[in-house]
């Protein structure tokens, strides 16, 4: 077995600490084999960061260009070689804009900026504004390598202010010059609002903003935002009730049910959600029954007991993620008689796909709420979650009820 293949053995224990004190020659060597593994080559391309053998150089590009290479192995080795002048000629080639292998677009965008191509400012700026963190922060490299050889403004006067990722990446620059991006509260688009409301940094300027902020958005993005940078409840809740306790109305989504979601979920929730939830979420109190251990404990007890009561069997609580095998969420499911009672760790509520009327009235009658097809499927408007790779708004039913893999 070749030495390489020592330090990364399948499954764990990779010593890759010993793989960058290996000799950088036979690394390189090593990669540009394609009969080794891929997994193992690109933790060895990772490796040569820093000190790839110039004589090597060739073999390594050509690794690169070859589109029936890996492509993982393609992207790492674009993570180092990027810098190199004579890649550019086969990255600006226009088959390169229909890479669609895993990654790939983003790395070659990546390096073009890195050799200072301006003409890929506009699609790195696409890239640093994408909601996912890989993405963007290859889109942010670029940009940055853009801005270090060009200096900002000959990067800026490649993008307009027309689409939301030009106007982001132009609250950055300003940001990075310290200069106030308060205005930039009341963009259009809730994504730059909430870019400028992460890079806002002086209290005051914010406090003064709130009298003068165009749109009740605005306003609740400078709270949140001064929120950010004092953690003073008791400010937000005062600025709160001076705007109106505004909030997104939900048809049909009642108090108990609210409050429950609301302290769950927006904290957390993504940039596009509509700021009312936020600083409803920091302004009001969480649910008396929030989510604790105990809480939680003491709810399954009832549930099972209320089960066992009404001459049903049941057996014992597990959390979704052990029941699925994998994730996580916030229920526990109670298996009964070849059924199963979905119990929510964010309150007294329950649920069941196929639902029995004893299970449901035994649990009604120990004080649950249960979560009928009608009030499942209640859209709460605007609050914006992860799931499974979407960020848009979720029913009760998937909140209560949620899993993630």
């Amino acid at each position: 077995m070749h030495d390489i293949d020592t330090l990364l053995p399948l499954g764990r224990g990779k010593d890759t600490a010993a793989l960058r004190e290996f000799d950088a020659d036979t690394l390189a060597r090593y990669v540009a084999d394609p009969a080794n593994a891929w997994w193992r080559r690109r933790h060895c391309v990772q490796a040569l960061d820093g000190r790839v053998p110039e004589p090597r150089l060739p073999e390594l590009v050509a690794r690169v260009r070859d589109t029936g290479e890996t492509a993982e192995v393609r992207v790492a080795l674009l993570e180092v070689l990027g810098d190199r002048s004579e890649l550019l000629p086969w990255l600006l080639h226009e088959e390169r804009r229909d890479e669609k292998r895993y990654g790939m677009a983003e790395a070659i965008l990546k390096a073009r900026g890195r050799l200072g191509d301006l003409s890929a400012t506009g699609d790195l700026a696409t890239l640093a504004a994408s909601p996912w963190s890989r993405t963007q922060d290859a889109g942010r490299a670029g940009l940055d390598a853009l801005v270090s050889r060009h200096g900002p403004d000959a990067v800026l006067a490649e993008l307009g202010d027309a689409r939301s990722e030009d106007r982001m990446f132009r609250i950055r620059m300003r940001a990075r010059n310290d200069e106030d991006v308060t205005d930039a509260l009341a963009d259009p688009d809730r994504a730059v609002a909430h870019l400028a409301q992460s890079l806002a940094d002086d209290p005051d300027r914010l406090r003064a903003y709130l009298a003068e902020a165009p749109t009740t958005e605005a306003k609740l993005w400078a709270a949140y935002a001064l929120h950010r940078l004092t953690e003073d409840g008791d400010e937000t809740r005062e600025i709160y009730k001076s705007l109106g306790r505004p909030r997104v109305e939900v048809p049909g989504l009642d108090e108990d049910l609210r409050a429950a979601i609301v302290h769950a979920y927006a904290p957390g929730c993504r940039r596009q959600s509509d700021p009312h939830w936020r600083v409803e979420a920091l302004a009001t109190d969480p649910p008396t029954d929030a989510d604790t251990d105990t809480d939680t404990d003491d709810r399954l007890r009832r549930a099972a007991a209320a089960l066992a009561a009404a001459g049903l069997t049941p057996g014992a609580p597990v959390p979704i993620g052990d029941h699925n095998g994998q994730g996580e969420g916030t229920y526990y499911v109670i298996p009964y008689d070849g059924k199963q009672l979905a119990v929510s760790t964010l309150g007294p509520f329950a649920a069941a796909h196929d639902a029995d009327p004893a299970a449901r009235r035994a649990l009604e009658a120990a004080g649950f709420r249960w979560i009928d097809e009608d009030t499942g499927s209640i859209v709460v408007t605007d609050l914006c979650v992860y799931y499974f790779g979407g960020r848009a708004p979720l029913d009760v039913h998937t909140l209560l009820f949620y899993w993630q893999d």
